[in-house]
């Protein structure tokens, strides 16, 4: 009956969801717009998680592409999509998951949208980035911080 009582008290909503800064450089242009259009994609993602008062929390997904023909850059986004989020009644080895892969699993549709519609605008075709598993990437986080820990303990759970 605790532990009903336990998941009764976890409170979870979103307050906000905002593109906090974004980028979109074109360094090649207009020359670029000639070359024939075999593009290589270098894509980046990382989160940044700052707490603010009374359990709430703003996570930030960072998302950076870089687009190339051959050698040459044909642009470079950057977009870091943020949220404000409010958690409580979770225990410590729960706000990891909730902070590190749920949330970011929220926000990476709307970063997405953003990206798309950076590069459309910038004369590219449309760029369309496919699902990401926040859950699995979370995980090789843990694996990574607990082999790097000394005694193998996972600190940030």
């Amino acid at each position: 009956m605790a532990e009903q009582n336990n998941t009764e008290d976890k409170q979870f909503s979103i307050q906000k969801i905002y593109t906090k800064d974004l980028s979109f450089e074109t360094p090649n242009s207009p020359t670029i717009f000639t070359a024939k259009w075999e593009p290589s994609v270098d894509f980046n993602l990382g989160t940044n998680t700052v707490a603010l008062d009374n359990s709430f929390y703003e996570i930030t997904l960072k998302v950076t592409l870089t687009v190339k023909c051959g050698d040459t850059i044909a642009y470079l986004v950057e977009v870091n999509q943020a949220g404000i989020f409010a958690l409580s009644g979770f225990e410590d080895h729960e706000m990891g998951p909730m902070v590190g892969s749920f949330c970011p699993n929220i926000l990476f549709p709307y970063a997405r949208e953003v990206v798309s519609d950076l590069v459309s605008k910038g004369g590219f075709p449309q760029l369309l980035l496919s699902p990401v598993n926040f859950d699995a990437l979370y995980g090789q986080h843990i694996e990574q911080m607990q082999q790097q820990s000394p005694n193998g303990t996972n600190t940030l759970n």
